[in-house]
């Protein structure tokens, strides 16, 4: 084709683009190739145009039923924003009182009880109903309220209301709860939602929710509605901004949606506005449902924090559909990171939604004692302190047998849930922290600037750790890091050193969930499975009618060459002999069988029944957090929060302060439900932050003596499925919300309630 000219190679150009345009948009035209061959096409033919009225999209967006269909609003999230939570029996009636229970103590730290001496002696208090002179609740005998309570009771309250922390889903409820339940008592009372979390108490960023901004989220996931953020009110000039916010604004309350940082928060905010009148109550909310509270002798008052069951609900109904995916396609190990830094309720209880063939439990790790090492040591007259607790070592070897022995019966695929802090339950992993926390804390608090601004890259940082080593070698003196600290840091690997020595969250916590730890563990069984495959212990089982059909349809005799090919000739999956571990060996084997001759080539039949024993390790890796924190809350989590908002209303009413507000009997049925207040105060001991000794509500771990983790560590060989037939995976589906086969609660409360059930 001759040169075009300028112009005209301008409109050749720009006619391919459109035509390339509209084939993407599945407009495909029959007449491209003309463009190259008919220099008369190049002027766009007005009959090979798309014909298109200017406003036709303005009329097809009129369309009521288009309209309906590209909508915001869909008729589930109608039927979730009007559903309206059952209430506790007790906020039935028209007033409520608190009552003391001794039944349960705890001993309270001494460091607590100088630091919050107006909050330390504070008790457990259940919400008692009263109505015309009859009061309901569990052994109540309270007489009617008299005018003095009726008065203070229904009074004009100015509350307000803040969100810290991540979201966790019903935090909306929350504050659904408090407002109905103040609104209902004095329709003059005033709800603020301080914005962005603790800066807007600090900054006096506030808004008033009406009745229609809290109407729009009800039941509905998120913290959308004031947002949230987490800063913490810990230094003296924050405290003073928060108390003259909370005097601009007339506080009678203050309320603090949190975990246990914020409800620890909310201890000290209690302390310091004790004076001003300015009564605060915390919630217990995390997703990792590591807030759970027990007294000193283990009655269970406080089983779960809200926003745990939906999430785990959402990472399970994910974790299923790759169940779905693995076992349809037989060729991946789907590696499941789901949050939980500190604990692994999170991880436990995805078990037993899904069932996957093997689940991480960080507690049972740090329990592990080996009992090989153990008895070694004692021959020898010793003590092998290595013995006590899991090495990352030695977790890779656990799952690489899991992995091995559901290739031996055709499954070289599945599913393993990691809890996102497993690692901080691995010995080594576990000193490093500490002692790399403590380092960076230090240096933080005696220069300038901090040790991430004068260390930026990891080799800078590595060089002040080896520093440290030398320094505390040549002057003989205590240093926190040593040279043996040094010699093993630096035989983990590059990118995990960078992890180890990444910046601390605002907590001074490590940031496990920026940790690529499935990396970690993996890289460790994918070196040990290519040690394993060269040993031939790593091979696929062949099913025995494959075999069989495979070796006749090429005129083989499967019976003669049975024996030679595999350790298990008789087996319903057969595995190829261990010193088979390439086409040479499989050679040398059917010679020493006489199945050939040194000059024959291998039957291209048992080649091919060597090479789909042969393991190709494949994983897909997923991290669950963000999406389940986001998603919208279960019914029960949905009944939960708006019951934990009328209780917060109950001890404000009431005049309480420095408490937690909570339902006790969480893991029965919803009529067993018990609103209480937990003394904060009475919750905290000392613990390490950032370097230093601060007083802190203690994190709930998963218990390893518990129903539902022995139900989990009895039946994984049965969930591993490392046998002939189909695997054990549990559908659990979506979160339904109102459906009548929607589950009341937690499968780990459910179990452990039974567990805790006394014998009739």
């Amino acid at each position: 084709m001759a040169p075009l000219g300028t112009e005209r190679s301008l409109l050749y150009f720009q006619y391919i683009e459109m035509i390339l345009t509209e084939t993407r948009k599945g407009r495909y035209y029959t007449f491209i190739h003309y463009a190259h061959s008919d220099p008369s096409l190049y002027h766009y033919p007005e009959a090979m145009m798309p014909k298109r009225e200017p406003n036709d999209i303005k009329d097809i967006l009129k369309n009521p039923e288009i309209q309906e269909a590209i909508s915001s609003t869909n008729q589930g999230l109608i039927k979730r924003i009007n559903y309206i939570p059952p209430q506790c029996e007790v906020f039935s009636n028209r007033y409520t009182r608190l009552e003391e229970d001794p039944r349960f103590t705890f001993t309270p730290d001494k460091d607590a009880e100088k630091q919050l001496p107006d909050m330390i002696h504070n008790q457990v208090q259940r919400v008692i109903g009263v109505v015309s002179g009859v009061a309901s609740g569990v052994d109540s005998g309270v007489d009617s309220p008299d005018e003095a309570f009726k008065k203070n009771y229904d009074k004009k309250r100015t509350i307000g209301i803040v969100f810290s922390g991540g979201p966790a889903p019903g935090g909306h409820n929350v504050i659904a709860g408090i407002f109905d339940a103040a609104k209902k008592v004095n329709p003059e009372s005033k709800i603020y939602g301080f914005l962005m979390g603790p800066d807007g108490i600090i900054e006096n960023e506030a808004v008033e929710l009406t009745k229609d901004r809290v109407d729009r989220y009800r039941n509905l996931g998120g913290f959308t509605m004031i947002k949230t953020g987490r800063t913490k009110i810990d230094t003296a000039e924050k405290m003073a901004l928060s108390r003259a916010t909370c005097k601009e604004l007339g506080l009678d309350a203050l309320v603090v949606v949190g975990g246990d940082d914020s409800n620890t928060n909310a201890a000290f905010l209690a302390q310091e506005m004790y004076a001003d009148g300015v009564q605060v109550i915390g919630v217990p909310k995390t997703i990792d449902g590591d807030i759970q509270v027990k007294d000193t002798r283990g009655h269970l008052l406080c089983a779960m924090s809200f926003g745990f069951h939906s999430a785990a609900r959402a990472f399970s109904a994910a974790v299923s559909s790759l169940s779905t995916d693995c076992s349809s396609d037989v060729k991946y190990w789907h590696i499941c990171k789901v949050m939980g830094r500190v604990a692994s309720h999170l991880a436990l209880e995805v078990a037993l939604q899904t069932h996957a063939n093997m689940t991480l439990i960080g507690e049972d790790l740090a329990d592990y004692v080996d009992q090989e090492r153990i008895q070694n040591a004692e021959a020898e007259g010793t003590v092998d302190y290595t013995a006590y607790g899991m090495t990352l070592r030695h977790l890779s070897r656990v799952v690489c047998n899991a992995i091995v022995k559901r290739a031996a019966v055709g499954k070289n695929y599945g599913l393993l849930v990691i809890p996102e802090g497993v690692l901080e339950f691995i010995n080594e992993i576990q000193v490093f922290i500490i002692k790399l926390n403590t380092i960076i804390a230090e240096y933080n608090d005696t220069h300038d600037a901090t040790f991430h601004e004068d260390f930026p890259y990891l080799e800078d940082k590595l060089e002040y750790l080896r520093r440290l080593a030398r320094q505390s070698r040549e002057e003989s003196t205590f240093s926190i890091w040593n040279t043996r600290d040094d010699d093993l840091f630096n035989d983990i690997p590059a990118f995990f050193q960078e992890g180890l020595l990444m910046e601390r969250d605002s907590h001074g916590n490590f940031p496990f969930s920026q940790v690529k730890t499935d990396k970690v563990i993996m890289g460790l069984v994918s070196d040990y499975l290519k040690i394993l495959r060269e040993r031939g212990i790593y091979k696929i089982g062949i099913h025995r009618d494959y075999y069989r059909k495979t070796l006749e349809k090429a005129n083989l005799d499967p019976e003669f060459f049975g024996p030679i090919l595999f350790e298990n000739p008789q087996g319903k999956y057969l595995l190829v002999k261990p010193g088979i571990i390439s086409l040479k060996t499989l050679k040398q084997e059917l010679i020493r069988g006489e199945a050939v001759e040194p000059e024959d080539e291998i039957p291209p039949a048992v080649e091919k029944i060597y090479l789909k024993s042969v393991p190709d390790f494949k994983t897909q890796t997923h991290f669950y957090g963000y999406d389940g924190r986001g998603t919208d809350p279960t019914c029960f989590d949905c009944n939960y929060t708006y019951n934990l908002g009328l209780t917060v209303f109950s001890l404000i009413a009431n005049g309480a302060t420095g408490q937690m507000a909570a339902i006790k009997n969480l893991e029965q049925d919803f009529p067993e439900w018990e609103p209480i207040g937990i003394p904060i105060a009475q919750l905290m001991h000392i613990e390490e932050r950032k370097g230093k000794l601060a007083l802190v509500i203690e994190k709930s771990v998963v218990d390893v003596n518990s129903t539902a983790f022995r139900v989990v560590e009895a039946l994984r060989e049965k969930w591993l499925a490392a046998t002939p037939g189909e695997d054990e995976f549990r559908r659990p589906g979506p979160i339904l919300f109102s459906d009548e086969s929607e589950e009341s609660r937690p499968i780990t409360l459910l179990l452990n309630a039974i567990g805790n059930r006394k014998p009739e």
